[in-house]
């Protein structure tokens, strides 16, 4: 029992580290609303408070040289709906104050009444190198130095209708470091779904109280948050997926669930100040996973499994801006229950598709922060999340011999700063920690039996069109980045902690 814990452990981290797969900042935005990506993103993927709204808006808002939806609609807005949000003197407000950009349906100077379908696509080179050689049996790759191609992406991004729009990805990622688990005949799997975000949005009036309203229709709890502070677009925006293993210890909300999960979801955004959502989840089921690409014996958990029943998502936040200034703070969090897999095989030495009939139950609740300063000619970024999850593992206790109850924490702290407003320089910093309680099964391998790890991610991109047009074709973009992970302390180890140090040098071009 206790082997197959710890083969399920290994599992969930391969899982939960993969699943995080780089936000994208799309060219299909861009060529929708005629506006560069500076306007809505610091530093691609982050955004701008004029991105937050437009993703608030559905994806739907227009401007740019076609026609916005593939549907024509009476015109929803008179104005820009996005105005009251920007600076005013701003350059970039100013520059989308004379594109007199607006919804579907109302006709804009030069537009086009041709429709071009919303795709995007992204790839991403990087090189990868490890302060120590990394044990590459079976796998495709050296113990150190390797460039690889991962991921490549499609995406449709944009409106489908004045009120409805849609965030989709479909994501190849290269073969996995290290060897597959022998006994997951899915191990090995590259092709997935990714995030989606589908929403309906709206607005209206309470009083004298503006409010935007919708619904988001997602895979991935977080994913149709509006600020950088929650896991789904979290930095680092991009990640090696040779480098090292990683720490083995992340909450359930951190990517564990990513596209095998399906939620529906009501928001409101009240009078420019307060955000609300509530979120229902369901676990996709098997033969549906084997489907979309998610191999289903990476299921979430600290015993990888099926979640059960409905996990219900929350998320309160405040933004007071003055100024140039932007201040979130807010909190958030879920609730989930797993059956762990019973690690039984079959006469050919694969996994069967059972669970135990207990479960385990994981509750998350976050707090996050953020503030951001707009100067004339650059952007700083300040942002703190913490997250404290309980574990009731009922299951694993009974079948694996794990704590009867575990709690993680992890912290996260960030500081920005991007320097152009044609060509860009950001420099990024970042201290991460996670701690919890030591567990003999699940960290068998780790000194102590701990999960605790903590370090520092440096990085230095340059995004070379952020407001300009690239040559050639006009909504493309790159970014280039020099990216450093150090290590104080991996999986309770601080002796050799910096064997796994990481250098990552990566081109993630998007058109």
């Amino acid at each position: 029992m206790v082997a197959g814990a710890a083969t399920a452990t290994a599992v969930f981290c391969a899982v939960t580290l993969g699943a995080l797969s780089p936000a994208a900042a799309l060219p299909s935005f861009a060529r929708q609303t005629g506006q560069p990506c500076g306007t809505c993103h610091t530093d691609f993927p982050g955004l701008t408070p004029y991105g937050r709204k437009f993703k608030l808006l559905g994806y739907t808002t227009g401007g740019g040289p076609y026609r916005t939806a593939p549907f024509r609609e009476f015109p929803r807005f008179k104005k820009d709906p996005l105005d009251s949000y920007v600076n005013a003197d701003d350059a970039q407000s100013n520059a989308r104050k004379k594109s007199d950009l607006g919804k579907e349906g109302q006709s804009t100077p030069g537009q086009s009444d041709t429709w071009v379908p919303p795709i995007s696509m992204m790839a991403i080179v990087g090189y990868t190198h490890t302060q120590a050689p990394q044990d590459a049996t079976g796998s495709p790759y050296k113990s150190n130095g390797n460039l690889v191609v991962a991921p490549v992406s499609v995406f449709y991004g944009g409106a489908v209708t004045e009120h409805i729009g849609a965030f989709a990805q479909l994501t190849w990622n290269n073969a996995p470091f290290g060897a597959p688990d022998q006994a997951d005949p899915y191990a090995t799997r590259q092709v997935t779904w990714d995030n989606a975000d589908i929403r309906y949005s709206n607005t209206a009036k309470l009083g004298n109280t503006n409010v935007i309203y919708g619904i988001t229709a997602n895979n991935n709890p977080t994913v149709q948050d509006l600020w950088n502070t929650t896991p789904a677009w979290a930095f680092p925006y991009n990640v090696s997926n040779i480098a090292a293993s990683g720490p083995t210890s992340s909450t359930l909300i951190e990517g564990a669930l990513a596209a095998r999960v399906a939620g529906v979801g009501a928001y409101a955004w009240i009078n420019d100040l307060l955000y609300l959502e509530l979120t229902g989840y369901r676990a996709i089921n098997f033969d549906s996973l084997l489907k979309l690409g998610p191999d289903p014996f990476q299921g979430p958990g600290a015993s990888p499994g099926k979640m059960v029943g409905i996990a219900p998502y929350w998320r309160v936040a405040m933004e007071p801006h003055w100024g140039n200034h932007w201040l979130e703070f807010g909190a958030f969090g879920m609730s989930a229950q797993v059956n762990p897999f019973t690690t039984v095989t079959d006469a050919n030495g694969f996994y069967l598709n059972q669970t135990f009939q207990e479960t385990d139950r994981y509750t998350d609740i976050g707090f996050d922060t953020q503030y951001q300063y707009q100067g004339p000619n650059y952007w700083i970024t300040l942002r703190g999340t913490y997250i404290h999850e309980k574990q009731t593992l009922d299951a694993s206790s009974l079948n694996f011999g794990t704590n009867p109850t575990n709690t993680l924490d992890t912290f996260k702290a960030l500081a920005s700063f991007a320097y152009g407003n044609d060509n860009r320089v950001v420099l990024t910093g970042q201290y991460f920690n996670s701690q919890g309680t030591s567990d003999a099964t699940l960290y068998a391998s780790n000194p102590g039996f701990s999960p605790n790890s903590d370090g520092y991610i440096l990085e230095v991109a340059y995004i070379p069109f952020i407001s300009s047009q690239a040559p050639v074709w006009p909504w493309a973009n790159a970014r280039v980045g020099l990216q450093y992970t150090y290590y104080n302390k991996f999986n309770g180890d601080t002796v050799s902690a910096h064997d796994n140090n990481s250098l990552f040098a990566y081109i993630w071009f998007a058109m």
